[in-house]
């Protein structure tokens, strides 16, 4: 028997083509009756069809992209151009139950923005920026593959004009060693009470020295949370 868990919402990080965690928590029967995925999915079908079983057990799924989403035209299209393209909140903010819950999906690129390259600051702060300088590099009429995953200052300049309680991001804050001061402040700014991260492939929780929460979380793992835990 499947209890779908109204006041939860599951985080699910870096399958990397492993969904055992999906499948785990749908042999448990407790289901988050909202599912977030951090990115890096590397798929060989549309995003809808390997997340079917979960949605039809009564999971609304949202995700970020990470940076092996754009690694490969297949990975980017069955992901940014499948079924639920929409359901995609990297550089939006949506509302679960109360809980306003932030997207950075992506990495810093060094031919773009790198903080700990150079003097840290962006060689190109938006897409057009860079467009306009790099069209030869142009795929499908714009971005190269590559940073249709990129974090770009107009993703940060964008989030920091709204507030959220929880920042799903896919880069990690500076909590870990490959981290980001950036995205501490970012999470600052908006309010932010925890940010939930992959890409390291390491779980571990902190606290910044701003007082916000942090949890990162391994290769294909996933975390549940009470709207109440996420809100505390």
């Amino acid at each position: 028997m499947t209890n779908v868990y109204d006041n939860q919402i599951g985080f699910f990080s870096d399958p990397h083509g492993d969904f055992g965690s999906v499948k785990q928590v749908l042999r448990s029967g407790e289901v988050p009756a909202h599912s977030l995925f951090l990115g890096d999915f590397d798929l060989d079908r549309p995003l809808e069809l390997e997340l079917a079983a979960l949605i039809d057990a009564g999971s609304e799924v949202s995700w970020i992209p990470g940076n092996h989403d754009a690694d490969r035209v297949e990975w980017h299209d069955f992901a940014f151009a499948s079924a639920l393209a929409d359901r995609n909140i990297s550089g939006r903010v949506i509302d679960i139950g109360g809980v306003k819950v932030a997207g950075l999906g992506g990495v810093f690129q060094a031919d773009v923005w790198h903080p700990k390259d150079g003097n840290g600051k962006p060689k190109f702060a938006t897409r057009a920026d860079y467009m306009a300088a790099n069209q030869k590099k142009a795929w499908r009429d714009g971005l190269p593959l590559r940073h249709r995953a990129t974090i770009f200052a107009e993703d940060f300049n964008a989030l920091a004009g709204l507030e959220a309680d929880v920042l799903i991001s896919h880069e990690a804050p500076s909590s870990h060693k490959y981290g980001h001061q950036e995205i501490d402040d970012l999470a600052e700014v908006m309010g932010v009470k925890m940010i939930v991260h992959g890409h390291i492939h390491q779980r571990y929780v902190a606290t910044l020295a701003n007082g916000i929460k942090v949890a990162g979380l391994e290769k294909a793992g996933y975390l549940m949370k009470t709207f109440e835990e996420l809100l505390a």
